[in-house]
């Protein structure tokens, strides 16, 4: 499970500035406006309460990413800690998030450009959804992704590094710029005050407007950390810190936001502005006609960045996947001249366009994003401290500090923002991530059910959870779409006392993996190895 040939000259700048370029992508061109329309001017806490949360649980990954520095890692740690099962359903649910953000990148690019001047333009998309045009150019744009890294990593690498050089100018720029030529103060409090939604609007948004889907990007780094010179110091730096710098840009960008938009369509409530390209549009209307050109730009240039970023890592995690276990051997084929795997690359290029065919707008796909990326987070800080019980042998580069105070709280933070994304939309995303189970026991059929009881037992504490989660929904209280039969609060409550329950559950489920067992024997035969 090591990899020896492995360079290790990341420094801790490069890897932060990775993760940096990860997370900004199309989320800062609509997540203000989608968080003001759920949240209003508090929206601006959900950005900081989301930022505190993936921060949480962007270090259990830390380290787990420091132990298991492997091509496409995040599909494997919940594999090498609980078995086959709860490993598939972790790998899928973070693979459909991952895959996804392919065509939304694309989504995000074409909306934009439905502000161009042009009649042409302003028919590619009607306020809820791109037109068959629209998704025409979306589609050109997810193939035009595949290509930069079809034949090439170093062309992906050569344009990637180009676009990052955008996405920290320009957002500064658009905050700047807003602010500065019709800042609105009033908006922050007039018409309905600060929480015209109440605190449920906040905790909704952190859930649905982007904000967990905008910090996705920390996973670089922590795919990465088996090249970093000094795992244990550079791993946490790099994820705490780009997402601090990334969550202090987003809280700008949302305050230039609520104090741009005209205080007439402020009157009108902010679930009712609709902007098809909101950055843009201000620009517009405040004559900035220079920042709605270089947004315009940007619309192409940070989605595109992020869209090539994901086409390469999505690939990585089909061939994780297959070493796994759980996709045919073709996927495993890496191209003996270019070193991409190009199988893998097909059938998520298939798949892109089967999201773009089903949501056919950013916010949409945006909140099916967001939840499948909780759900593939909560195995995280389980594995972390099962590992510690049943691998204590293992070389952890990065051992965090206080790791037994932060996994909780991350595992309790992912169900709650989980639970905030509102009822039927939690249940039907939880069904989508089921839908990959005819696939794992496909798999296991074919090696004749090899103990499949183990593996089950191993995840039954996921499957309750899962269902759990979605009858909780259900029940919950109306502010976050359920029947009301939990009153607000005491949900919340329940959620979190509960959430503590799986998380031992969890942990206690654990058992020495054959993986663990082979890291074990490998260790022993290089001591017997040294000895001699």
């Amino acid at each position: 499970m090591s990899e020896k040939n492995m360079k290790k000259d990341l420094g801790t700048f490069a890897l932060m500035m990775t993760g940096l370029g990860s997370i900004i992508g199309s989320g800062w061109l609509f997540g203000a406006w989608k968080a003001a329309s759920v949240a209003g001017p508090a929206a601006i806490f959900a950005w900081i309460l989301g930022m505190i949360a993936i921060m949480f649980i962007g270090l259990t990954y830390a380290e787990l990413g420091a132990m298991f520095p492997q091509t496409g890692g995040m599909v494997r740690y919940a594999q090498y800690s609980h078995g086959s099962f709860v490993g598939f359903i972790s790998g899928w649910a973070n693979w459909i998030a991952i895959v996804s953000v392919i065509p939304v990148e694309a989504e995000a690019s074409v909306q934009y450009m439905s502000s161009w001047p042009w009649e042409w333009a302003r028919n590619l998309y009607d306020g809820k959804e791109l037109s068959p045009m629209g998704l025409f150019l979306a589609g050109i744009l997810v193939i035009v992704y595949f290509l930069l890294n079809y034949w090439t990593v170093r062309l992906f690498a050569v344009a990637n590094n180009a676009i990052t050089v955008f996405k920290f100018i320009v957002p500064a720029l658009t905050a700047l710029g807003l602010i500065v030529a019709g800042f609105h103060s009033g908006n922050f409090t007039d018409h309905g005050g600060f929480t015209p939604y109440g605190w449920s609007g906040v905790l909704t948004a952190i859930a649905t407007s982007g904000v967990v889907f905008a910090f996705n990007g920390f996973q670089s780094p922590v795919n990465l950390a088996g090249e970093a010179k000094n795992p244990n110091r550079s791993i946490p730096v790099a994820v705490v810190g780009s997402i601090m710098i990334a969550g202090l840009i987003y809280v700008l960008l949302q305050v230039a936001f609520v104090g741009a938009v005209s205080p007439d369509q402020v009157a009108k409530g902010w679930a009712n502005i609709n902007l098809n390209s909101p950055f843009a549009d201000l620009a517009i209307a405040l004559n900035l006609n220079w920042l709605a050109l270089i947004l315009f730009a940007d619309a192409f240039v940070s989605p595109s960045g992020t869209g090539i970023t994901y086409t390469a890592t999505t690939a990585r995690m089909i061939y994780g996947m297959k070493e796994n276990g759980y996709m045919p051997g073709i996927f495993g084929a890496i191209h003996p001249l270019y070193g991409v795997p190009r199988a893998a690359m097909w059938f998520n290029l298939a798949i892109s366009f089967v999201f773009l065919l089903l949501f056919r707008g950013w916010g949409s796909l945006a909140e099916v994003i967001s939840v499948a990326t909780l759900i593939s987070y909560v195995t995280g800080p389980i594995s972390v401290m099962a590992l510690r019980r049943t691998a204590p042998h293992l070389n952890r580069p990065l051992k965090v500090k206080g790791m037994s105070i932060i996994a909780p709280v991350a595992f309790i933070m992912a169900s709650l923002i989980l639970y905030w994304a509102t009822w039927p939309l939690t249940g039907e995303v939880i069904l989508i991530m089921m839908l990959g189970l005819p696939i794992y026991f496909y798999y296991q059929a074919k090696s004749n059910w090899t103990g499949f009881g183990r593996q089950l037992k191993a995840g039954m504490w996921l499957i309750v959870y899962l269902a759990y989660m979605i009858l909780i929904s259900y029940l919950g209280s109306d502010k976050f779409g359920g029947h009301n039969y939990i009153p607000y609060g005491f949900d919340m409550a329940l959620i979190a006392v509960s959430s503590l329950a799986f998380y031992y559950w969890g942990i206690k489920s654990a058992w020495e993996t054959e993986y663990i067992q082979a890291s074990k024997e490998e260790k022993a035969l290089e001591k017997s190895a040294a000895s001699m």
